[in-house]
């Protein structure tokens, strides 16, 4: 009820958004929807909470644009996990780089998509000069061809190995 016949965007969108959230606004008007803006929207209490908006014109019987609808959803928690994961995955990343052993890995193909400082360092070949090739041909011994594909076939159908 507090928020019934109060302007949207001058009462609840901050004042670094209200150009922009009002744009958007403007254009459902004109009868051209907007999918997915999106746009941060601050709480009563003041916390911030990121928005993902649609805006598309309500129209009357006849045609003529009445007003706009609105459906935003409230994607702070996605993004919280999304930050989450790219922290997790950056940590990882410097773990497998900086490992003081050689680390790679490997494509369902067989191709080279990981290949850290160590194992550039011990085969001679830079991280550049395997990725996308084949590991076990182009890498191993001749020898070694058999074992090692059949420990990565193993591994790649979820065997601990």
């Amino acid at each position: 009820e507090e928020a019934f016949g109060k302007p949207l965007v001058a009462t609840f969108i901050s004042e670094a958004w209200r150009e922009q959230v009002n744009a958007v606004l403007q254009t459902a008007l004109d009868g051209t929807d907007t999918a997915n803006y999106e746009f941060p929207l601050f709480t009563a209490s003041g916390r911030r909470r990121e928005i993902l908006l649609n805006a598309t014109a309500r129209r009357g019987a006849n045609g003529e644009v009445t007003g706009v609808i609105g459906v935003g959803q409230d994607i702070t928690d996605l993004r919280c996990a999304m930050q989450e994961h790219q922290h997790t995955a950056q940590s990882w990343s410097r773990f497998i780089e900086s490992a003081n052993a050689p680390i790679f890995g490997v494509d369902k193909a067989g191709c080279v998509t990981i290949w850290n400082r160590k194992a550039a360092e011990l085969s001679g070949f830079s991280k550049e000069e395997t990725l996308g090739r084949q590991l076990v041909t182009e890498f191993i011994t001749h020898d070694c061809w058999k074992k090692v594909d059949s420990v990565l076939q193993r591994a790649l159908g979820g065997e601990e190995t």
